[in-house]
């Protein structure tokens, strides 16, 4: 009796498939159809959510006999154009409107940094806290300097740190970004300070690498040595 149901269950489920698709996928020719009806469904589903499939099937039907097309080239093709220009649109939308977000999220963020106990501030917009006060020289716009780092975003992601590499870093001070270029002159040799960025003198509106765009910046940096000035070099 269970092998008769499991029996009739399978012949069901074979016909409802075969209504509903027009195929079993008992032949070679129709598991290869349907395998590339699969392929192609499921790389169009991201881009087109909704696709009208009973038009889609009669338009690739149609070009796939050689039948005469429902629509003229200059039809299809203005059709999609329009279709991939109002995408388009869309996306700079929620682009712009994300950007505004993490704008106002650095902000944000900044204004809150700006009331803690030890933050100062320059005229540019940069702030900084000094952790540990070094006696050494400071280094000017056009040195190499040699620094330990640790960057954040607002959110307290880390995405880049020499600590983790295990490493300094060196570099000509006036080929960073501006918040740097300022920040490090602040600084002694042997100090240690957090460096609170805003997006205007880090990595603007563009962004970069895992750097979203009007991302406010904080960095951890230890100057360690002022190796040599450019011009020497």
């Amino acid at each position: 009796m269970k092998k008769t149901l499991v029996a009739a269950a399978v012949v069901s489920s074979t016909f409802t498939f075969a209504d509903n698709h027009g195929a079993a996928l008992e032949t070679d020719a129709a598991k290869l159809g349907y395998s590339i009806g699969s392929m192609f469904g499921g790389r169009m589903s991201g881009d087109f959510k909704d696709l009208d499939l009973e038009a889609f099937k009669a338009g690739f039907e149609d070009a796939y006999t050689g039948a005469e097309p429902k629509m003229t080239q200059e039809e299809i093709v203005g059709t999609i154009q329009a279709f991939q220009q109002k995408q388009m649109e869309e996306m700079q939308r929620e682009q712009a409107k994300q950007a505004e977000a993490a704008k106002q999220a650095s902000e944000d963020w900044l204004a809150e940094k700006a009331k803690e106990d030890g933050v100062e501030k320059t005229e540019s917009g940069l702030m900084y806290k000094v952790i540990t006060q070094g006696d050494g020289a400071k280094p000017a716009a056009e040195d190499t300097v040699k620094v330990h780092y640790e960057g954040k975003l607002a959110d307290g992601t880390v995405f880049d740190s020499s600590y983790e590499r295990g490493e300094p870093i060196s570099f000509p001070l006036n080929q960073v970004i501006e918040g740097w270029t300022e920040g490090l002159q602040l600084m002694s040799v042997g100090s240690k300070y957090e460096l609170y960025i805003p997006s205007e003198l880090a990595y603007g509106p563009g962004g970069t690498g895992p750097i979203p765009p009007h991302a406010a910046l904080q960095f951890t940096v230890e100057l360690l040595d002022i190796e040599a000035a450019q011009a020497a070099q």
